[in-house]
Formats: structure tokens, C-alpha cells, sequence
């Protein structure tokens, strides 16, 4: 299969449904991600610091207005000692996920950052949000080597329908992500598949914008409704036909797995915590299987990983850090694959840096 594809292919396997047709989808992809990433699954530790949230995204659980979610901080001595777990496991980097939390503040965010690359040999990722360029730049300056942040759908209607903008400041997010690029952050980005009012039109535009935007990490991963959000209630929804409307299924999110690795085959993509709430028992593995190269075993202190709720019943809240780095181990073993050593950086950004 040659690739990257052109519009109408991605379309047509976007609206296949034959398995025979689709298994070899699945050979393509996996045989793309071993020729050009190699067959190690990187592990990166989330640390979901904080759960506090300026923002009023209408599919998040975390956005400001849900009364029913209890919020949390974490200290920086609790995100240090998840970053010495994360080097205890022999994991390569961690991940600072948060909700759009000013009391984030630049200094306090920096400081951390200073303090993970003091004390231990990880890669440091953020997902913070929308954040200014001073802040983005004092970042990078103390040391953060990646930068994840989903431009979630590049229907500009759609996507202004689901986010409303932050103090009436518009939000550009491939702006970010190209100055993210300047200054020198390896970039990360990503859709949601089956938001209400998504076509499969929509769907080709967003896998050709990976390619577009250059991106070193793509994460893909299903709209799953949350019941305290706009977006649960289906007269908040863009109207469009029926047939048109992306379903946000297990099998689209494989479609859409598959399709990035043909378009953008250096990047690391990552099988979903979104996948394993969807399939519990193999959502992960078949992610692996069907172009992903990244997992995220979770690290955020048990106490706060049910507050941490973009949206409900995602996998694997009860576990601890332990239990969760001795399952993926495992899952990744059976499917034939070896847990990567190292920092796992992006082969896109390595090969952009060489020239």
C-alpha cells in the first residue's frame, strides 16, 4: 500500500466496513510503524498535576462550570516522587498533564521542570493547555523536551461550536503548535474521532493535517460523552445528515490509528487510555497492533486519578502506579513486543533536527 494516501482512499477506508479489506489496512500500518519506528513500545508516566480548569470545552468533564467534580492540585513533592517512579520502572520520560490551570503559574511549572531534569535522566513532556509564548518559551528554556496539545478538529466551525474562546481571545492552535516548533519543542497533537457534528470529511481534513503540520506525536483517540458536559444533551450538537456523522467506535478509532501512521510514518503514536476504556481486554494491544508505538501508564497518586475526569468510567482509575506498569509489561509481552529503553524520541523530530 503506498503511502501517504491521497483524499480518496482515506475516505474509503475512513466508510470500510469488510474485515478482509480492513485486515490488510492493519498489515500496512503495522508493517509502516516497524519499517520506520522499529517494534519498541516507549513508556511514557502521565502525571495528571492538576484538575482545575479555566476553560468551557463542551464535551470535558474538567471545564469550569461542573460543580460535581472535586478538584485537586498536586504538590511539587508529590509530582517528584511520581518522577522517581517513573525512573524506578525504567520509563523515559514523563508526561505534566493538567486542565487550563493558572494557578499553573510559569515559575511554579518551570520550577518543576528544573527539578525533574536535575534529579532524574527523564524526558519531560507538558499538556497544559493554551498558554502564552513567554510561558511556553520558559518552559523550553528550563528544560521541557515535548509539548502535547490536540487541535482536536480542523473544522473551524465545529471546533468554535465545542470551545468556546477564553476571554474572547480567539484560539489558534496550529499557531501554537508552529511556534511550538520555533522554539524548538518536539510537538505533539491530535483529534477526537466521532464528536457530534464531525463528517468524514472532516475526518480526511485532520489526517491530512498531520502531515501538513509535521507533527512528532499523534494522539487519536474516541469522543466519549460526558454527562455533565453541553454536548450530553443532543440540542447542543451541530445538526448534520446521519450518514455523514462519524461514530466515535472502537473500530473508527483503529481506522483512524491505522491511517495516521500510513500519512505521518516517523511519529509516535500512542494507544489510548480511551482505547482500553472502550475494550478493557485488548484495546491497547490492538493499538499496538494496528500502527501505535507509545504507551502512557498512569502515575498520579491513587487519591486523584478518579478526580481527573475527562470523562467517565476510564480505564484502569483504581489502579495504583504499580499494578498499572506490571499490567502494560504484560500486555505488551504477549503481543510479541519489548518495552523500549530510553527517552523514545520522535524518529520525525530526530530526522527534522539532522537537516
Amino acid at each position: 500500500m503506498k503511502t501517504p494516501l491521497d483524499r480518496p482512499e482515506i475516505l474509503a477506508w475512513l466508510r470500510e466496513s469488510d474485515s478482509n479489506r480492513l485486515a490488510e489496512l492493519w498489515q500496512a500500518a503495522d508493517q509502516t510503524r516497524q519499517r520506520h519506528v522499529g517494534g519498541e513500545v516507549h513508556l511514557r508516566g502521565l502525571i495528571e498535576l492538576s484538575n482545575y480548569c479555566v476553560r468551557l470545552c463542551g464535551y470535558c468533564g474538567l471545564r469550569a462550570p461542573n460543580r460535581q467534580l472535586e478538584r485537586y492540585r498536586m504538590t511539587e513533592e508529590e509530582v517528584i516522587e511520581c518522577a522517581r517512579k517513573a525512573v524506578q520502572f525504567g520509563y523515559g520520560t514523563v508526561v505534566l498533564q493538567s486542565g487550563e490551570d493558572p494557578g499553573l503559574t510559569c515559575d511554579g511549572v518551570e520550577k518543576l521542570i528544573r527539578r525533574i531534569k536535575a534529579e532524574t535522566p527523564l524526558a519531560v513532556t507538558l499538556s497544559l493547555g493554551e498558554r502564552d509564548d513567554d510561558e511556553l518559551a520558559a518552559w523550553r528554556a528550563a528544560g521541557a523536551d515535548r509539548y502535547l496539545l490536540r487541535f482536536e478538529t480542523s473544522n473551524r466551525r465545529l471546533y468554535e461550536a465545542i470551545h468556546p474562546p477564553r476571554n474572547g481571545k480567539t484560539s489558534d492552535r496550529p499557531a501554537i503548535l508552529r511556534k511550538l516548533r520555533e522554539l524548538g519543542y518536539e510537538v505533539g497533537s491530535g483529534i477526537m474521532i466521532g464528536i457530534p457534528g464531525q463528517t468524514y470529511d472532516d475526518l480526511a481534513d485532520d489526517l491530512e493535517r498531520f502531515a501538513e503540520l509535521d507533527l512528532d506525536m499523534i494522539g487519536v483517540g474516541p469522543y466519549l460523552v460526558h454527562p455533565e458536559t453541553p454536548l450530553a444533551n443532543p440540542e447542543n450538537c451541530l445538526s448534520i445528515p446521519e450518514e455523514e456523522q462519524v461514530p466515535p467506535t472502537e473500530l473508527m478509532t483503529y481506522k483512524v490509528l491505522a491511517l495516521t501512521r500510513l500519512q505521518c510514518p516517523r511519529a509516535n503514536i500512542p494507544a489510548t487510555t480511551a482505547l482500553a476504556t472502550l475494550n478493557i481486554a485488548r484495546g491497547r494491544e490492538l493499538g499496538l497492533e494496528r500502527g501505535a508505538n507509545i504507551v502512557m501508564p498512569n502515575l498520579t497518586p491513587s487519591k486523584y486519578r478518579m478526580m481527573y475526569e475527562i470523562y467517565p468510567a476510564k480505564a484502569c482509575v483504581r489502579e495504583t502506579a504499580e499494578q498499572c506498569h506490571a499490567c502494560l509489561a504484560g500486555r505488551i509481552a504477549s503481543i510479541g513486543r519489548q518495552v523500549g529503553a530510553g527517552r523514545g524520541d520522535s524518529r520525525n523530530f530526530e530526522r527534522r533536527m539532522e537537516k
